[in-house]
């Protein structure tokens, strides 16, 4: 029985889908909180300053996931691409996902320190792809 896909470079299609979902789980909250402050149809980034600190910070783990994606996409695409058919890409891969999730809890949660740790993971990880990608092409 084989765990990975074949070929193990298609992994990176499923790491951006993951990380496309990501993106939208901390909104599940601030939703959750324009809900329970009235939502404004009209000026629905106006209601930012009435919501509550958790939703703020649900806010910023939104918009900072769509920045880290766009980078992470590249980088898988590269690995795709190349067929980046290495162990330690698939495990960057993952951890960048598991990064990312704890990133958006730690930040809803107020928790700096390991906030900024599950960023500096994500970048890691994502740099591990690019560099294995690059290498890969040029060799």
């Amino acid at each position: 029985m084989q765990l990975l896909p074949s070929p193990v470079s298609a992994i990176f299609l499923y790491a951006i889908a993951a990380a496309a979902v990501l993106i939208y789980l901390p909104f599940i909250l601030v939703s959750y909180a324009r809900a329970r402050v009235g939502y404004d149809l009209y000026a629905p980034r106006a209601m930012f300053d009435k919501l509550p600190p958790y939703a703020q910070r649900a806010t910023w783990a939104h918009q900072n996931s769509f920045e880290t994606f766009m980078i992470f996409a590249a980088a898988a695409l590269m690995a795709y691409i190349t067929d980046v058919n290495s162990p330690t890409a698939v495990r960057a891969a993952i951890a960048f996902l598991v990064a990312r999730f704890f990133y958006s809890v730690f930040y809803i949660l107020n928790i700096p320190i390991l906030r900024s740790l599950m960023f500096a993971i994500g970048c890691l990880s994502t740099a591990t792809i690019f560099v294995l990608s690059i290498t890969k092409a040029t060799s």
